[in-house]
């Protein structure tokens, strides 16, 4: 079955850039594109789509809205955000919002559809530099002060937790800790309800906030 795939963005060349890259990649299907997130919530639930590319910066309703109105609605939807190089406390903002994944707009379309893939299952794609961004952003912000007892993880999630931090997929993960991909997925679960977050990017971002790793 073909992944979905829907787009936001502002810039008309882009849009029809993006679009014709995801139609004619195997097994990925384009299901709608808009300017900005002014109908999101109806324009997700029209189209049903798997992953969004969601562009940071548009006019009415930003992308940071957007996901905030997807994630309310729609908490099963991937959603990458497209970035900047400059848009560091948008990023932030982003993976606090509850984003999956953050390439720059510059990423190469194979690199653009790789990063799909990724997040589709289950994945957090990061650019290396917006990833270096993120990680200085929530040292200079983070507190540190709590451990991994103050949200109950077990020695094994705090394990796949660091994995998820670093950038590993789901496959990558069950290959390390020699377990099955459902198994990860279970923790990863019970990771996200111990840490009250919807999404990698959120645990990722909670646990480098908190000094979980």
């Amino acid at each position: 079955m073909d992944l979905r795939v829907a787009i936001f963005d502002d810039n008309a060349k882009r849009r029809e850039g993006l679009q014709l890259l995801i139609d004619s990649t195997e097994h990925m299907t384009h299901v709608g594109s808009w300017p900005d997130c002014r109908d999101v919530v109806r324009h997700i639930a029209q189209t049903t789509p798997d992953v969004v590319l969601m562009d940071i910066d548009m006019p009415h309703v930003d992308g940071i809205a957007g996901v905030q109105l997807i994630r309310k609605q729609f908490p099963e939807v991937k959603i990458l955000m497209q970035t900047v190089f400059e848009d560091n406390e948008k990023i932030f903002d982003a993976i606090l919002a509850g984003a999956n994944g953050y390439l720059l707009k510059q990423t190469s379309p194979t690199k653009l559809i790789d990063g799909i893939l990724e997040v589709a299952q289950g994945g957090a794609p990061m650019t290396p530099v917006v990833a270096a961004k993120v990680l200085k952003l929530f040292a200079q912000r983070g507190s540190g002060a709590a451990s991994a007892a103050d949200f109950s993880l077990t020695d094994r999630e705090v394990e796949i937790l660091r994995y998820l931090v670093d950038g590993y997929s789901y496959k990558m993960i069950a290959e390390k800790c020699g377990v099955s991909y459902a198994t990860v997925n279970t923790h990863v679960s019970h990771i996200y309800q111990k840490l009250q977050v919807k999404s990698v990017a959120g645990a990722v971002s909670k646990a480098v906030r908190e000094g979980l790793v």
